[in-house]
């Protein structure tokens, strides 16, 4: 079985729950630490490219980061090796795919609902949420869950891109919210405890996981082919 290449992008953004499904599922993977510097490998080797979240935007398109993500995402998609994109990985993905990235009228920080096209494998939630901007769907995609705020999820073939966090904790939440805190990222919103907001998922994190994984069940599906093309 070919591995997953997991793509890392910050020191507080680990795969948790996502590394927990594939060591539950008996599927390998590689963890690549993307923000250390080390140059994106050739996807072709890989059952699929999971693309996690990132204190950066695809808007910084000068961004040596953003540049190589956005080039293995090519890569990836002209070799037809499925993409997993979270967050900034579902940002860069519909780029890729030609989509754009456009600040958010208002910020998605902590736990909220999204409304799902296909509750089989997305959930209504609540999933973790902790962005500032949003992305377009790209034309030829289809749109899979929004919220008030804009698009949440779209499917383009087998690849998944979200704007939510399935893969995180509320251990991981908290701490985006003491780093964008000390950065002062949120007072021109009127938030005034970030913190309190990701701790308010203390009551979801079960409910949760378990959509998680379901989630990551039915994109596995689509990339053994049994869905998506």
């Amino acid at each position: 079985m070919k591995p997953v290449l997991i793509r890392q992008h910050g020191a507080t953004g680990p795969p948790s729950v996502l590394a927990e499904w594939l060591r539950d599922r008996s599927i390998p993977a590689v963890v690549h630490p993307a923000y250390l510097g080390f140059p994106a490998p050739d996807p072709e080797p890989f059952s699929f490219i999971a693309s996690l979240g990132s204190p950066l935007s695809p808007k910084e398109a000068t961004e040596p980061a953003v540049v190589d993500e956005l080039r293995l995402i090519d890569k990836a998609l002209d070799a037809d090796v499925p993409v997993l994109g979270l967050c900034f990985g579902g940002q860069a993905l519909a780029v890729a795919l030609g989509g754009t990235v456009e600040p958010a009228e208002r910020p998605e920080l902590g736990w909220f609902e999204v409304e799902t096209r296909d509750p089989d494998l997305i959930a209504r939630g609540p999933w973790l949420q902790w962005h500032f901007d949003r992305f377009t769907v790209p034309e030829g995609a289809t749109e899979l869950a929004t919220s008030d705020v804009g698009s949440q999820a779209f499917s383009y073939g087998r690849n998944l891109g979200l704007q939510f966090h399935p893969e995180s904790r509320v251990e991981q939440a908290v701490g985006w919210a003491r780093k964008d805190a000390a950065q002062n990222r949120f007072a021109k919103h009127g938030i005034t405890d970030a913190v309190a907001l990701a701790e308010a998922g203390r009551d979801h994190q079960e409910a949760a996981v378990r959509a998680a994984y379901d989630l990551f069940d039915g994109f596995w599906a689509r990339v053994q082919g049994e869905e998506g093309k």
